[in-house]
């Protein structure tokens, strides 16, 4: 009698070993593996695309680590894809290794990719050996549905054909349960191996889903009877090739329809005259984060992590889950003892036989952790539950398996410049006056550049020098899909970066996306794409004559000079458009800042200060005539501070950016504003004026905490506004003072009640408000000098020279 002659602990003792599992399930996976021991069939058949079959040995090489997922993609449009994920504790992974240990064939038998990939552009895909498949239709973002064991639930007869019941929820309902995870972990999470006949699992959840397929039917999922028709031939052509001793492992909500005795002709017409297209396909990492349904993932589970633990445990799956979670919040510092660990599996314990369960399981778990190893807080649960209950492993996946030429490139440049793709996000720091510093940085420029979003920009801890830079590096197993569409640019990734900046700057319809991809071109160091980027500049500034689109272009472009001096890159030819377009502006601003709205107005005020402080770093760079555009940008200020046809927050704004430069001086600054602020000027037209000078986060708190006579001018102006316009010109005030911190706000306060000059010339100096002296304290001056010294880099034990001792005279000004 061979291993497939089961009687009646089996399902059928004539037919192939039909093994219906819950994907992702451990239980399942385990189940899997007895029963493939004990039947030794010759050949196991994997629910999966079947144009994966080249890709099965190398699942069994040393460096294929899971989770990892088959990845199809339509070879004209690999945006058009889908995923069949596979984790450790996942039964067709686990079937697919049983048959290469024991050198058995094994085949995926679903419907092809080269149809499914082609069947309804942006609809999610309904094939997977994880259940469903992780579809794209035309997005790689794009998700199937599932139920909750993986595979597409059904409606019952009288309900709507699109709605889904979930084939476990109405078992577990059934059975008394209103949580159909718990159901599962207690009728087959737990229940050990060995206890019985290995395939009787396999029979009774055949039963229940023969059960719900009379009832539900495909529920108006009529896609899968093409894909069940599909399998059933192949399960015939595998019997006649190897007999009786044949193995299906594929989702439960199948099996019946497997089992069903049908004619080969009426399969055959259900797969007659499918749409195709050509696809390839090959493995790619995966994560556990990927595979839990808070990622979106259909057919996705709650707890990959805990799975995870629960099928790689030899034994005391609770005591061993109990020692990680104390590990992880020792590593963040939290105190957990030995003792909290022993209490927490007695209470998990305890609250099983509580509540009926046969052992504890996750919601035991969780509960005693809470209580016992987190004191009631769901803080560091939080954490527990983000890196254990659902993990951020990241699968691996050999050099030898098939990719597009880009991807290998970008394989051999991560590592050269030992950068490895991690699940977890994470910060890294780059110094780019370091060679593989310089070399990390301009990978990830020319990947963002590609649109593959490895590495996201973030603001610097540390050093905010155009030498330092900060990224935020997160892989996540959809960028594979990315990287085979970034593929038609070019076989590198400098390649591909070079041909895609010289088709986006001829594609770009505004000045400041060309001037943008300038400065992307300088980040990513690709000196082949600058010139057809400065050539389409050259000619958009020449024909733009919005001057809001020239000043949004300028800032992009003075930042790209000061990166090429950074990166020693040319910029020559950017310095000259840059100088050029500054003089248009300088020539534009005055007439365009004429007859506009407030919205119009504020827009404009925001140009007014990119290009001020774009002019200011321009200042810095050399090249010839760049000294004097500082000056003339200071008489294009003067002229919009005066004109009366400029609305109030941009003239407001000029005469701040004036007073800032030091060519305004404070008593001429002040008489401005008391102009402004003089009766005859409308409130609204006063409040924007004031908006513009002290607003916007320029510091214009600190100005009037350390000049009352401008404080004393905005007082009494807003003492003599009418009652009637108040409140027109609250909402103006309000949203200029609440910028301010906390801090400034209290001292205006303080200084307003107290009243600005005394209101008899008195300053703040001799007022008596604490922090305020007529004069320098050189006692206070000289306690917090040490201080300043360390933290400035001055040693203290030598005699300080002139330019030292020119800084403690400042540091005393300051401490005084």
């Amino acid at each position: 009698m061979t291993g497939l002659d089961r009687g009646a602990s089996g399902a059928a003792g004539d037919g192939p070993l039909l093994l219906g599992v819950r994907h992702h399930g451990p239980g399942s996976a385990r189940a899997v593996r007895a029963a493939l021991d004990a039947a030794r069939p010759q050949v196991v058949l994997i629910e999966g695309p079947p144009e994966a079959d080249a890709l099965i040995p190398l699942a069994a090489e040393e460096d294929m680590r899971p989770p990892v997922a088959l990845l199809a993609h339509a070879v004209d449009e690999p945006g058009r894809s889908a995923f069949w994920p596979l984790a450790e504790f996942s039964p067709e992974w686990v079937a697919i290794r049983w048959a290469g240990r024991h050198e058995v064939p094994a085949r995926f038998i679903d419907l092809p990719a080269t149809h499914s990939l082609a069947w309804g552009r942006g609809e999610a895909l309904d094939e997977g050996a994880a259940g469903d498949g992780e579809g794209t239709g035309g997005d790689a973002d794009a998700e199937s549905g599932a139920g909750a064991d993986g595979e597409p639930s059904a409606d019952g007869p009288a309900a709507d054909a699109d709605v889904r019941i979930d084939p476990l929820a109405v078992l577990a309902e059934a059975a008394g349960y209103d949580d159909a995870e718990r159901w599962w972990e207690d009728v087959v999470e737990h229940r050990g191996i060995g206890e019985g006949d290995v395939f009787a699992p396999f029979a009774v959840l055949e039963e229940a889903m023969g059960a719900l397929r009379e009832a539900y039917g495909t529920g108006g999922h009529e896609r899968d009877l093409v894909r069940e028709a599909y399998m059933r031939l192949q399960v015939r052509a595998a019997q006649r090739e190897f007999g009786a001793e044949v193995a299906v492992v594929c989702g439960a909500w199948h099996v019946p329809a497997l089992r069903r005795k049908t004619a080969v002709a009426a399969d055959r017409a259900l797969l007659k005259g499918l749409p195709k297209v050509k696809a390839d396909m090959t493995w790619v990492p995966w994560t556990h984060r990927r595979l839990s349904r808070v990622s979106g993932y259909g057919a996705g589970i709650d707890s990959p992590g805990w799975y995870g633990h629960l099928f790689a445990a030899p034994d005391r799956p609770v005591e061993r889950w109990m020692t990680k979670v104390a590990g992880l919040l020792r590593d963040e510092d939290r105190i957990v003892s030995s003792a909290h660990v022993i209490e927490a599996v007695r209470l998990a314990e305890t609250l099983a036989a509580m509540r009926g369960r046969p052992l504890a399981g996750l919601g035991e778990t969780t509960d005693a952790v809470r209580a016992v190893m987190c004191e009631g807080s769901d803080v560091p649960l939080a954490l527990v539950h983000d890196r254990l209950v659902v993990g951020d492993v990241l699968g691996e996946v050999p050099q030898a398996a098939p990719a597009v030429p880009l991807q290998r490139d970008l394989d051999r440049t991560q590592r050269r410049l030992r950068l490895k793709p991690e699940a977890l996000e994470r910060e890294l720091e780059l110094d780019l006056r370091k060679e593989t510093d310089a070399g990390r940085s301009r990978l990830l420029h020319r990947l963002r550049l590609l649109g593959i979003a490895w590495g996201e920009p973030a603001v610097s801890r540390g050093s905010t020098g155009t030498f330092r830079e900060t990224w935020r590096l997160c892989w996540e197993p959809e960028l594979s899909v990315r990287v085979a569409e970034a593929g038609v640019w070019g076989t590198t990734v400098l390649a591909a970066a070079t041909a895609k900046a010289e088709a986006d700057a001829l594609g770009a319809q505004a000045l400041a996306d060309v001037t943008g991809l300038a400065e992307h071109c300088l980040l990513a160091e690709l000196p082949e794409a600058l010139p057809v980027v400065m050539r389409v500049l050259a000619d958009r500034a020449a024909l733009d004559t919005d001057v809001g689109h020239l000043a949004q272009a300028l800032p992009a472009l003075v930042r790209s000079l000061r990166y090429g001096d950074v990166r020693g890159t040319g910029t020559g030819a950017l310095a000259g458009v840059a100088a050029g377009l500054a003089e248009r502006i300088f020539v534009g601003l005055p007439p365009a800042c004429t007859a506009l709205d407030a919205d119009a107005a504020e827009e404009m005020r925001r140009h007014v200060d990119a290009v001020h402080g774009a002019v200011g770093l321009l200042d810095d760079v050399p090249g010839p005539g760049h000294r004097d555009l500082r000056a003339r940008w200071q008489s294009v200020l003067r002229v919009l501070s005066v004109r009366d046809t400029v609305p109030g927050v941009i003239r407001g704004r000029a005469v701040r950016l004036l007073l800032d430069d030091g060519e305004l001086g404070q008593d001429e600054a002040a008489r401005l504003m008391g102009l402004v602020l003089s009766p005859g000027t409308p409130p609204g037209d006063a409040a924007a004026w004031i908006e513009g000078f002290v607003g916007g986060g320029s510091g214009g708190g600190m100005l009037l905490v350390h000049d009352e006579r401008l404080l004393g001018l905005v007082d009494a102006w807003l003492t003599g506004v009418p009652g009637e316009a108040f409140t027109d010109v609250l909402p103006l005030l309000r949203r200029t003072f609440s910028a301010y911190e906390p801090g400034v706000r209290r001292t205006l306060g303080e200084l307003v009640r107290r009243g600005p000059g005394e209101r008899g010339g008195v300053t703040a100096a001799g007022s008596g408000i604490p922090g305020f002296a007529a004069d320098l304290d050189p006692a206070r001056a000289e306690a917090v000098l040490p201080v300043l010294r360390l933290l400035l880099g001055l040693d203290g034990s030598a005699r300080p020279g002139r330019a030292e001792e020119d800084i403690d005279n400042d540091l005393a000004g300051v401490a005084g």
